[in-house]
């Protein structure tokens, strides 16, 4: 087949950890002989306006405009972006995308994704009238922000209408654009995977060796953008009212409210015990989740993280507050949080602490999501919309 990928996330030299879980379906279908174009419009801006403006903005100026990763191609064609414009914005990524992904004298895709469901879904109904199978996919809060936002939900669901089918990461997810969008022929749940191989377990006094850690004392990790949505400081208020004298709690992960963590674990007398690590690539992060005793997650939002898939996998147990699939991957009754009380959460967390699951148990409920079992349903879907 060839398929036609138009999204608002993907890796890049300048960002390579964002869509990395995206990219690595793309990668799994090209492997297996389709062939795959991936547009991703990124905002326009000249270089020279990097040197006023803050590096939030500034890097999109460097981002190369065309690029192999893997044999898939992609492609960033600029578009004009301007604040508060939510809907002009999302507009106009659709007529990049779509300028760039049927330029004349191209082939036309077999099927299109429009991955992670909003801005992309803004190009569902140019699709449909051109006559190209269109798939839109979910992922978090790509639908369950987008569909309280009054401007931008119906436009959401319009696109949903558009559609030939929707595939998402999670059945909650799934039933979700379901809601929005109405029945369609095909509807499928494609969750992510995770790569076992990597993603095992391992001798934690090895693993704090080669991190540079000490040997003694748990370690909380939290992984993940440090945002409002995923609520790093609700996760420091649970340690702080859980976690022992000796414990220390690590954020991986960049975001607008590190600052705000730093003065927050300074006020509570948490700074020595709080460590910010910036991002870390997956080669790194396996260490990490070995050296763990816990992965704390404190969502208000999620689709399936995957943060959580990768901490089971590696037998590491996990906390996790209700949100979106995250009760999908998470069976034990004493890792799922009804409540966002730090006093608490901190209650379970001490409890995690003080009786962990067996390693080798918390690897086995996540067994059967490999990466193979991801590009097989996507594979699936993919076919049913491109033969229908």
């Amino acid at each position: 087949m060839r398929i036609g990928v138009i999204t608002s996330l993907y890796p890049c030299p300048e960002r390579p950890f964002e869509g990395i879980f995206a990219e690595r379906k793309w990668l799994g279908l090209r492997s297996r002989g389709h062939a795959v174009t991936v547009v991703h419009p990124v905002p326009w801006g000249p270089r020279w306006a990097s040197l006023f403006l803050g590096e939030s903005r500034a890097y999109l100026a460097r981002i190369p405009r065309r690029e192999d990763r893997g044999g898939v191609h992609v492609e960033r064609p600029r578009f004009g972006h301007l604040p508060g414009r939510s809907v002009g914005n999302a507009r106009r990524f659709a007529e990049a995308g779509l300028r760039a992904l049927l330029r004349p004298g191209s082939e036309q895709p077999d099927a299109v994704v429009c991955d992670y469901a909003w801005p992309a879904a803004a190009a569902a109904a140019a699709l449909q009238r051109l006559g190209v199978p269109v798939l839109i996919n979910g992922r978090g809060s790509d639908v369950l922000q987008v569909r309280e936002a009054p401007s931008l939900g119906e436009r959401l669901a319009a696109g949903l209408r558009a559609a030939d089918g929707y595939t998402a990461v999670s059945q909650d997810l799934l039933d979700a654009m379901v809601a929005m969008g109405g029945g369609k022929a095909v509807q499928s749940l494609t969750p992510n995977g995770v790569d076992e191989a990597h993603f095992a377990p391992g001798d934690r006094r090895e693993a704090r060796a080669r991190l540079g850690l000490p040997e003694g004392g748990d370690l909380v990790l939290c992984v993940g953008h440090l945002i409002e949505r995923k609520d790093p400081l609700l996760a420091m208020r649970a340690f702080a009212a859980g976690a022992g004298p000796d414990a220390r709690l690590a954020f991986v992960g960049r975001g607008p409210l590190s600052a705000e963590i730093s003065r927050a674990a300074e006020e509570s007398g948490l700074s020595s015990r709080v460590s910010l690590l910036g991002e870390r690539p997956p080669e790194q992060l396996v260490d990490w989740y070995r050296a763990a005793n816990l992965l704390l997650l404190t969502s208000r939002r999620e689709g399936r993280p995957n943060v959580v898939l990768e901490a089971l996998s590696t037998g590491c147990p996990v906390l996790a507050t209700r949100a979106g699939g995250t009760a999908e991957l998470v069976s034990d009754p004493r890792m799922l949080a009804s409540t966002r009380e730090p006093d608490l959460l901190g209650g379970m967390l001490r409890d995690l602490l003080e009786a962990p699951p067996e390693p080798l148990s918390l690897r086995a409920s996540v067994g059967h999501l490999s990466w193979a079992a991801s590009v097989d349903a996507l594979e699936s879907v993919l076919g049913a919309v491109a033969g229908g």
